[in-house]
């Protein structure tokens, strides 16, 4: 994997991607934020050298280069799942890159169902805490030592004082933002009733099938990373009806404009 790192950069970096200052993770139905970036460059996934390639109709699958609210931003347009055949270390690959080139903050976004139910859809969600329930970790592979700590301390893995800022940017902005536990399950098929149940039983606020993986090799890297949920979908297992992709990506775009304003001020005060 050393090998493979060392080889993305420096492509990356013949191309221009020079020292940018944070990274930016964009979920599903949540690629507006691009509009607000003055791109310098961009690159499909495809044409970068052992970078995955997004197989999901609605991500994108660009990796953009540019400034937003003055600071030099990179930004995943389009992210990797477990669902689409991916290992975890495939998932988290672009995470390293990022960090390789520079990044001191990753800023996650992602589209997530609410258990929690006092949260509704088209509100936000800042993770304070997650569940990894996708059955391993990205870190469990050998030679990880070579790469960072092995036994990751994980009794804070969202930077508290990115998590205050955006609560006051919320507060300011009149946007509403709950606090909660993001769970991250395989997919790609939605939870059934029980699991549901399941869910909220272990003290699940959202559920979602992303962002766990990169919050983890975040950590490992010891970057400062927060992330915020878009909740496309009411999980209620007594009252729950069906939904599609397609109702969650549309629900996650009729979000997205309070999400932008929260991430844009944020790195406006970073």
């Amino acid at each position: 994997m050393i090998k493979h790192i060392k080889e993305t950069t420096e492509y990356l970096q013949s191309k221009g991607f020079n020292k940018p200052e944070i990274g930016i993770i964009l979920g599903t139905g949540l690629g507006q934020l691009i509009d607000d970036v003055t791109i310098t460059k961009e690159i499909s996934y495809n044409h970068i050298p052992s970078f995955p390639t997004a197989t999901v109709e609605f991500h994108k699958g660009k990796l953009i280069y540019g400034k937003l609210e003055g600071k030099t931003v990179v930004v995943m347009q389009g992210r990797f799942h477990l669902y689409e055949g991916y290992t975890l270390q495939d998932i988290t690959y672009p995470v390293r890159i990022m960090k390789e080139l520079g990044i001191k903050t990753l800023l996650v976004s992602n589209a997530s169902g609410a258990i929690n139910s006092n949260f509704k859809k088209g509100e936000l969600m800042l993770i304070e805490d997650h569940i990894n329930l996708q059955g391993s970790s990205p870190l469990a592979f050998k030679g990880v030592e070579h790469l960072g700590e092995r036994f990751v301390d994980m009794s804070q893995p969202y930077d508290t004082e990115l998590n205050s800022k955006f609560e006051t940017i919320a507060n300011t902005n009149n946007i509403k933002l709950h606090k909660g536990v993001y769970a991250s399950v395989v997919g790609p098929q939605l939870e059934t009733r029980a699991e549901y149940r399941m869910l909220k039983t272990i003290g699940a606020d959202a559920v979602g099938m992303s962002t766990v993986p990169e919050i983890i090799v975040a950590n490992h890297l010891n970057l400062k990373v927060a992330a915020v949920s878009v909740l496309t979908d009411e999980c209620d297992p007594d009252n729950l009806k069906p939904v599609s992709v397609e109702e969650i990506i549309a629900m996650a775009n009729k979000a997205e404009p309070q999400l932008a304003k929260l991430f844009r001020e944020l790195i406006k005060n970073l």
